[in-house]
């Protein structure tokens, strides 16, 4: 028989060992803090020029027209005055009971007592009524430019999703009661959880979304049977091995973004495009490019050109014994490919038969939601960042993207995993996002100032190599495939773009969904449609206007463009050939590379 001496002695033997815990917790986020490598604070929000700016235009305002200022501080403080009495009454009338809720839905706010509770209730209503108020005062800021004006609005939207009430303990349900239920080990777990990501990002707080204890390459994501058969000091070249008897004579070659790592085309066998390409009857390459460290920190444009695309074609030419090779290029590499096909016709090398890019912006002149970051002021930081480490740290890239969607991939995991004391998920494509690069210094700042900010390569030319490089010198066959709701390269953009090249032959489709789910959409899950037009006219929306839509994945759509430009059938080829023998199994060495900076 169980005692209530026993019980309380249990208690606090428990509550003692979880004291100790959180001491050599707090010992170790300590030390990790002392340890930091502290990011350039420029990247951390905007210059003081912007908020000098909107000051000065505020107390202007304030003088030449002060009624509207009251007004609008009169309809905040009346919204505030009107929810307290409501809640009072609520509370004299029917006791422990919310007043009633206008306020829409929000995920964030799915526990009940969101709605029913008065002190929650209260809490979160106030919230939505201070995040009008801000969004308000950001609209009728005058006298900036819409360059500043977007600026001022995302740095205000991560204000608002950092002030959420969910995002602290004393005010989030959920955290509270497992606390509760639990008797403290949630926050244990979660301190645990903290100090785990700190350490694994030198002092940086960069939440883990995924149980990386999960997936390993070659075992379970990565598993498409191949051969690295090349090597230098930039890349390793995989050749796949073929899957079916015969297979079209031109091969296939496939530049992933070096901004993450290529296996997000081979993550398990459903999904995988490289195993599913194999499949179609293709001599199938693909580029690993390496994770630099400060090392590498000098390559640039230039050597990404020279040493990665040229050399891959030329290698994968003399494997097959081929005159010419098709290509892909995704994101970032897709944009380096345009350049190389520029600098390959101003050379006269016809090595590449047909291209195509998978969501790869050329024309800049938009830059959407990254307009915050390509202003001289983060630049300017970033340039500082690289010329100490010699390379835009993968923490850094990883931080910013992720706040591009700050509630669903910073606050959201942090919720779960430091406050709830939650293990991550074990989400394949989540351990992929998270197994970010490093990007050469040299690379980015060119990137940066000639790509993004001058947008050279569409306006007077982009100068690489000894040559002036324009997207209109891109002549070959093209297909392009985008993604209607990609954040990070707008399919209206990349139209644009893919517009001004001087290919007569061109396709141009839009997926369903984004960036990643709109590529990685396999046929076999029959999930998301997609668009096309075959007219192609100046504007984007006249082409929206006139596409129709298909069920299912684009890919068979662009296999069969691919194979009236591949060649008639051959016996399928070996892996690798006289001196390219294979090196070592896929996915390679470079793709597990950690340099330290």
């Amino acid at each position: 028989m169980t005692t209530k001496e026993d019980v309380s002695g249990e208690n606090l033997d428990k509550m003692q060992a979880n004291l100790k815990r959180v001491e050599e917790l707090t010992e170790r986020l300590m030390r990790v803090i002392g340890a930091r490598k502290p990011v350039n604070p420029t990247l951390n929000g905007p210059g003081p020029e912007l908020m000098t700016q909107v000051a000065v235009n505020y107390w202007a305002e304030m003088m030449e027209n002060p009624q509207r200022i009251y007004e609008k501080q009169f309809e905040y403080w009346g919204k505030s005055v009107q929810h307290f009495m409501e809640a009072q009454e609520a509370f004299m009338k029917e006791g422990l009971k919310a007043p009633e809720d206008r306020t829409e839905s929000d995920k964030r706010f799915s526990n009940p007592l969101w709605q029913s509770h008065p002190y929650f209730n209260f809490v979160k209503q106030q919230y939505l009524i201070n995040s009008d108020a801000i969004r308000d005062a950001v609209a009728n800021v005058d006298d900036l430019s819409e360059t500043d004006k977007r600026r001022l609005g995302y740095f205000s939207e991560q204000i608002i999703a950092m002030l959420a009430p969910t995002n602290f303990l004393s005010t989030n349900p959920d955290a509270l009661e497992r606390a509760v239920q639990t008797e403290g080990e949630s926050l244990v777990r979660g301190l645990e959880n903290l100090v785990a990501d700190m350490e694994a990002n030198d002092g940086e707080l960069l939440v883990k979304l995924c149980d990386e204890t999960a997936f390993e390459l070659g075992r379970n994501v990565a598993t498409s049977e191949g051969s690295v058969v090349f090597r230098n000091e930039m890349l390793e070249l995989i050749q796949y091995k073929a899957r079916t008897e015969e297979v079209h004579k031109t091969p296939l070659i496939i530049f992933p973004p070096w901004i993450n790592k290529f296996y997000i085309l081979d993550l398990k066998e459903q999904n995988s495009l490289i195993k599913w390409i194999t499949e179609q009857g293709y001599t199938l390459f693909v580029v690993s490019w390496r994770n630099p460290g400060r090392e590498q920190g000098n390559w640039g444009m230039a050597d990404y050109i020279e040493n990665g695309f040229l050399e891959a074609i030329g290698v994968v030419k003399e494997i097959t014994g081929e005159k010419q090779v098709n290509t892909v290029g995704y994101c970032i590499a897709g944009t380096t490919l345009h350049l190389t096909l520029a600098y390959m016709k101003a050379k006269g090398d016809k090595s590449v038969k047909s291209a195509t890019f998978f969501t790869a912006l050329t024309d800049f002149g938009e830059q959407g939601e990254f307009t915050p970051f390509l202003q001289d002021d983060f630049v300017d930081g970033i340039e500082e960042e690289v010329g100490n480490y010699g390379v835009l740290r993968s923490v850094i890239m990883s931080r910013t993207m992720s706040f591009l969607r700050s509630n669903d991939l910073v606050y959201g995991p942090a919720i779960k995993s430091y406050m709830m004391g939650e293990t991550p998920p074990a989400f394949d494509l989540l351990y992929w996002n998270g197994d970010a690069t490093n990007l050469p210094g040299t690379m980015v700042m060119e990137y940066l100032r000639g790509l993004c900010q001058k947008n050279a390569f569409v306006s007077d030319g982009y100068e690489l190599l000894g040559e002036r490089l324009h997207v209109s010198d891109v002549e070959i066959p093209l297909f392009a495939v985008t993604c209607e709701t990609d954040h990070i390269a707008a399919w209206r953009d990349c139209y644009r773009g893919f517009g001004m090249t001087g290919a007569k032959n061109k396709t141009f489709v839009v997926s369903q969904s984004g960036h990643i789910a709109g590529v990685v959409n396999p046929p076999s899950k029959k999930k998301y449609g997609h668009y096309t037009n075959e007219d192609l006219p100046e504007t984007a929306a006249d082409w929206w206007e006139g596409a129709h839509f298909h069920e299912g994945s684009w890919w068979p759509r662009w296999e069969s463009w691919l194979s009236k430009r591949s060649g008639q059938m051959i016996a399928a080829r070996d892996v690798g050939g006289k001196g390219y023998e294979p090196l070592c199994d896929a996915p390679g060495t470079y793709v597990v590379l950690k340099p330290e900076v």
